[in-house]
């Protein structure tokens, strides 16, 4: 009785302190993101500020606890209506029996199609016109992953060359992407079904992925990000299945899907590349068991991405001369303490900096967004005595830690603060616009293709949700649409099924947190870099039904 008295209290002290930390986290969060969005600054010597983080993490605490015992309360529930009928929702919407996989299929291209239409050829933007000139020109370079810029530069060169036009050339490959969105999608509502997930939720995934405005736009876009997040969807479906089912590793078809999704997510976006390789030892040391296939499994992938990525960089003779996108942070960080800090650097120092960055360069200094300075980097100088410049960067950051801290935090509190407000390209004029209030999706079609809208008014809504800031002021339906209010959806999710010891359910979580941790260095905050939050969205939710 007394073994089972300490029990309790050990496993109630757990649940206290993981509910405490996950709180403290929030609440630095909600705090420190509200100071940088209105003041573009966080003084950590303001104590009023301690003072309220105290006070929130209390009250995020008791909140946490109530909302697990509820989601507790869900799982018990649907546990025991799991071989119901789901009457309720049968009756409104009827699969055929025998037809689901190809009825989700057409449900979800149903659902693009006339926004497809309504944005005809589809938005050919975010280095569009950039990875097309690299086909066209045979100018290649490593800047952007060839393996994309030869897909989407080759469909369009090629049916250019067939049809003399680039808004076909464009639009066979954005129904390309949206054919394998709706495989990649259907696989996954084929694996839930599989699961004995609740029809309902299934159903209403479909019209999460078929109809929610960040999925669809994204779905029809031209950037690389769609088809990084099909990959990584998959990948995240293998680990599902690795630690729910011991049959995966007798599977030859599940490790033949590991490999292909991690070897296909890395070639898409280097920072996959990054946040695969750190996740194979910690998978390794959670599956103690299979640790021997993990790594063989991981190395098969990793050596497959490098092999493809060094063959067609050989082949294409590409460039490989550019660092500003792994120093984006210390470029920043630089900056900003040349802005507001003049005084700490020497006329020594001063004189090393503008080898790398000049005066023009760090004049564009903009809290929110590296750009501006990173393009005007001098990559030759920085190539020849990179340990100079660290240093630099090193004796700075020692003088003003503060300036630092809050020049990281600017390019990436949208991704862990709810209420941003997207418009880090305020100001910029575009092909066809201006951003004013906001810069959620870019919308437009970059040249050389040409908005042919057969649709208008449908046209007209995604340029709104697109540019428009509304939707990111409505309460509640604005964290729908925010990186950081998704991010901590995830982050709930992970310490309830965490406090309930439901590690086997974790191992999806890895990739997400991963890539998560990559996209905090990077040039600012968008909905493009963490799409995976709204595209994986269905399968994590599927874990609050699966006891």
């Amino acid at each position: 009785m007394k073994e089972m008295r300490t029990d309790r209290k050990k496993t109630e002290n757990r649940s206290w302190w993981i509910a405490g930390v996950f709180s403290f986290l929030a609440s630095a969060a909600f705090l420190f993101g509200a100071r940088l969005d209105s003041v573009e600054n966080v003084d950590m010597r303001d104590y009023s500020l301690w003072a309220a983080l105290f006070a929130l993490t209390i009250i995020i605490v008791g909140l946490t606890r109530l909302l697990w015992r509820g989601m507790d309360l869900l799982q018990e529930k649907v546990a025991s209506e799991r071989n119901g009928s789901d009457r309720g929702v049968t009756y409104v919407f009827k699969f055929a029996k025998g037809h689901d996989d190809l009825l989700s299929f057409l449900l979800l291209l149903l659902c693009w199609l006339p926004v497809f239409l309504a944005v005809y050829p589809g938005f050919f933007v975010y280095d569009a016109q950039d990875e097309y000139v690299q086909v066209a020109t045979r100018a290649f370079s490593t800047h952007h992953p060839l393996v994309h810029v030869l897909l989407l530069g080759g469909i369009i060169c090629g049916v250019h060359k067939l049809t003399n036009s680039y808004n076909l050339g464009i639009a066979c490959y954005i129904i390309l992407q949206m054919l394998l969105a709706a495989g990649v999608f259907t696989f996954l509502f084929s694996f839930l079904r599989k699961k004995k997930v609740s029809r309902t939720l299934r159903i209403l995934g479909i019209a999460w992925l078929g109809l929610f405005p960040t999925v669809v736009m994204f779905t029809l876009c031209s950037a690389k990000d769609a088809l990084f997040t099909f990959a990584l969807l998959l990948l995240l479906i293998c680990l599902f299945e690795m630690g729910t089912e011991e049959t995966f590793f007798t599977s030859k078809g599940w490790r033949l899907l590991y490999v292909l999704s991690g070897m296909s997510m890395m070639l898409f976006r280097n920072n996959g590349f990054y946040a695969f390789l750190v996740m194979i030892p910690l998978l390794a040391v959670s599956m103690k068991k299979h640790w021997r296939q993990i790594l063989i499994l991981s190395a098969c992938a990793a050596a497959g991405c490098m092999l493809v990525n060094g063959s067609i960089k050989l082949a294409l003779h590409a460039q490989d001369n550019e660092y500003q996108e792994l120093l984006t942070v210390p470029i920043q960080q630089l900056a900003r303490t040349y802005k507001y800090a003049p005084e700490v650097f020497s006329k020594q120092d001063r004189d090393i900096l503008y080898e790398i960055l000049d005066e023009e360069a760090l004049s564009l200094y903009t809290p929110r967004l590296s750009d501006p300075v990173k393009y005007r980097f001098n990559n030759e100088a920085f190539a020849k005595d990179k340990a100079k410049y660290a240093g630099l960067w090193l004796r700075m950051g020692m003088k003003k830690p503060l300036i630092y801290l809050n020049a990281w935090w600017m390019t990436s509190y949208g991704f862990w603060y709810p209420d941003t407000v997207i418009n880090v390209y305020g100001g910029n004029t575009v092909f066809t616009f201006t951003y004013k209030d906001n810069s959620y999706f870019g919308y437009e079609v970059e040249q050389p293709g040409v908005r042919e809208s057969k649709i208008p008014w449908l046209d007209e809504v995604y340029r709104k949700l697109s540019l428009e800031v509304w939707k990111e002021k409505v309460p509640v339906v604005s964290w729908l649409f925010s990186p950081g209010a998704m991010f901590w959806f995830y982050a709930f999710l992970f310490t309830w099924l965490l406090n309930n010891k439901r590690y086997e359910m974790l191992y999806p979580f890895l990739p997400i947190f991963l890539l998560w941790l990559t996209v905090l260095l990077g040039p600012t905050y968008l909905p493009r870099y963490v799409l995976f939050f709204w595209y994986a969205l269905p399968l994590f939710l599927a874990m609050v039904e699966i006891k």
